[in-house]
């Protein structure tokens, strides 16, 4: 009888190990959400694809891209703004705190385990402070000049606010600031870095991994669909010619052209399936 009892035991020890195995060799994948937290209303497009016509204006959504991955992470790309001067200087229509948003979209804000920061603008990077125990992640080069030399030259911090990196700098002090050290970087499974096209100093998108294929997050490398549809340059860069050529990269990172999501664009929230009162999901 010992022989048998022996040979299941081993049986059964080995159906474990591949089950296991199995498990483990399971890739990460996430459900992808735009989350829209306010409207900028009549932004010229000028000011978002180079050489429009000064006189188009659209009402342009702030958004933030939640991700919800098999491996229990929840991830915010981008953080939002919510600062009272801004509020003041841009007056967003249907203004929630990106919080808030989130929120909606099923995830309380201290839920949220990391926030991968595509660039310093303040409407991406503002909010960075309402995640109490999130992990950020940016660009190191980003991070080393905004918070150091861009404010010993003349005129070459526009669009990053003096609180936003004071915020960072908190967060780096209590250990939650995590660096992405240049392109083509997987900082969680599943989840992959790219350097962009110079909007800002080291701005940065993400190549996500859902059950669809790889979606690409542009932010601010991509405002618009007319961007990359027309293959025309974003207007506030520091190098039209590195913007292009990172379009020509995001269309073949993404699995499907449907999963390249623009930083900016009202279409978004047409093109996907709602989920809630300004969430859609990304598939």
């Amino acid at each position: 009888m010992r022989r048998p009892v022996v040979a299941l035991a081993i049986l059964v020890c080995i159906a474990a190990a591949v089950a296991l195995s199995s498990h483990a060799a399971q890739p990460v994948t996430y459900e992808a959400y735009a989350v829209r937290f306010g409207v900028l209303p009549q932004f010229r497009v000028s000011g978002l694809i180079n050489g429009a016509d000064p006189s188009r204006r659209l009402d342009i959504p702030v958004m933030v891209w939640l991700l919800k991955g098999s491996n229990g992470k929840r991830i915010l790309i981008d953080s939002g703004f919510y600062r009272q001067k801004f509020l003041d200087q841009w007056k967003p229509q249907d203004f929630r705190s990106p919080a808030d948003a989130v929120a909606a979209a099923g995830v309380k804000a201290e839920e949220i385990t990391d926030i991968i920061i595509s660039h310093a603008h303040w409407d991406h990077v503002d909010g960075a402070d309402l995640f109490p125990t999130a992990t950020v992640w940016i660009q190191r080069e980003e991070y080393a000049y905004y918070t150091g030399e861009a404010w010993q030259k003349g005129n070459t911090h526009g669009g990053i606010d003096e609180d936003d990196m004071l915020a960072l700098l908190k967060i780096n002090t209590q250990g939650r600031l995590k660096f992405v050290n240049g392109d083509e970087q997987e900082i969680i499974p599943g989840i992959r870095c790219y350097t962009g096209g110079k909007h800002t100093w080291q701005s940065q998108y993400v190549g996500v991994q859902t059950s669809g294929g790889t979606a690409v997050f542009t932010s601010d490398n991509v405002y618009l669909y007319e961007n990359i549809d027309k293959h025309l340059p974003i207007a506030q860069t520091l190098d039209a010619a590195s913007n292009l050529r990172a379009q020509d990269r995001i269309k073949t990172l993404a699995a499907d052209p449907s999963l390249i999501v623009p930083g900016h664009d009202p279409e978004i929230f047409k093109r996907y399936a709602r989920v809630a009162e300004g969430v859609v999901r990304i598939r």
